[in-house]
């Protein structure tokens, strides 16, 4: 690349010339491509824009530290960049279109650039980089497609985003207008049983394309799939807790599990079980603390228990939203397995 490109950076920002309120948005590497936490003076702007390097609309920037590799494309607003943690490539010449040097750089995993568990770029490793490229009129036309997949894909996150803070606003109404005219009158463990994982715990780890989903209550979720026949968890719905963390899953399909450090959850039927699953979301429960929390406290703690038709209603409105949120989040994956197959033809 180092053949067509330059490596630029920006002018050195010290923390002291920074502030967190007001000027031009100051970005480092865990903020490009989000909202600023940092800002510095329009004169500092100016000046730093004028006499040293600045990037041009439309160029590709990339992240050279922490999470290597994250490209973004300068839009051309007023913004400043951490020197040496994000970096720019300076395309004087054009022979290859800033859009499709974005995918390119985009797809090319950085991990393999040393054994080590922390990774960084550096301005070689980026001018060696070996890129195979085909005639501009041709680039255009594979950029506009992986394009129109981004907006596309784009567009589903913003959905599931609204739709996220349109069930926890519901949540929320719906379990405080309770709270109002009902009251704590149950604990949790007088309407969900638990069982210990280790029965269903995976043992390899080294997952296949298909087969039984391995699941975790954190954010993942889905960690990856077991050709395992043995052990799978089939009994019906559950909820999947972390007894470290606090996190929790509904889950209405058979799997396996990694950690021993899950609690199974079950109801005497999937109304109730629902029900009591949005009523643990709306208790939003966290901890600092490393230990094991469900069987001391939080089966112990106190719940609203209404009669079984407000259980009913409730537990099938969650049902519905959880469903549109399923079809929704299945659209945004299949547009990003589209996107990974087009990259796996088109730069091979």
């Amino acid at each position: 690349m180092g053949d067509l490109c330059n490596v630029l950076m920006c002018k050195r920002i010290l923390a002291s010339q920074t502030n967190t309120e007001e000027g031009v948005p100051f970005y480092k590497i865990g903020t490009i491509g989000n909202a600023p936490d940092a800002y510095i003076s329009k004169e500092l702007f100016d000046d730093y824009k004028t006499k040293y390097n600045y990037p041009h609309k439309g160029e590709v920037m990339i992240t050279c530290a922490g999470t290597v590799g994250k490209c973004v494309i300068y839009d051309g607003k007023d913004a400043y960049y951490q020197d040496s943690n994000i970096v720019w490539i300076d395309n004087p010449s054009q022979c290859i279109s800033n859009s499709f040097l974005y995918h390119l750089l985009a797809k090319v995993d950085w991990r393999k650039l040393n054994s080590t568990t922390i990774i960084r770029i550096y301005n070689d490793d980026l001018r060696n980089l070996k890129l195979s490229y085909p005639q501009i009129e041709e680039q255009q036309k594979i950029s506009r497609l992986l394009s129109f997949l981004d907006e596309r894909i784009a567009t589903q996150n913003k959905i599931i985003d609204k739709l996220q803070s349109l069930i926890k606003g519901i949540r929320n109404d719906v379990f405080g207008k309770l709270r109002k005219d009902i009251g704590l009158n149950a604990k949790v463990g007088d309407v969900l049983s638990y069982e210990q994982p280790q029965p269903y715990i995976v043992e390899d780890t080294e997952y296949t394309a298909g087969g039984t989903p391995v699941l975790t209550a954190n954010k993942a979720f889905v960690l990856g799939y077991t050709s395992e026949t043995d052990g799978i968890y089939d009994k019906g719905d559950c909820i999947i807790f972390d007894d470290f963390t606090l996190d929790c899953k509904y889950v209405d399909f058979p799997f396996k599990v990694k950690s021993s450090a899950i609690k199974i959850l079950t109801a005497k039927n999937k109304e109730l079980l629902r029900y009591t699953f949005e009523f643990l979301k709306y208790l939003d429960l966290s901890t600092d603390e490393h230990k094991r929390h469900y069987i001391a406290e939080t089966q112990n703690q106190e719940f609203i228990l209404p009669t079984t038709q407000i259980v009913r209603t409730i537990a099938h409105a969650f049902s519905t939203l959880s469903s549109r949120m399923q079809t929704i989040v299945k659209q945004r994956d299949m547009l990003e397995l589209q996107k990974q197959y087009l990259l796996r033809q088109m730069f091979i």
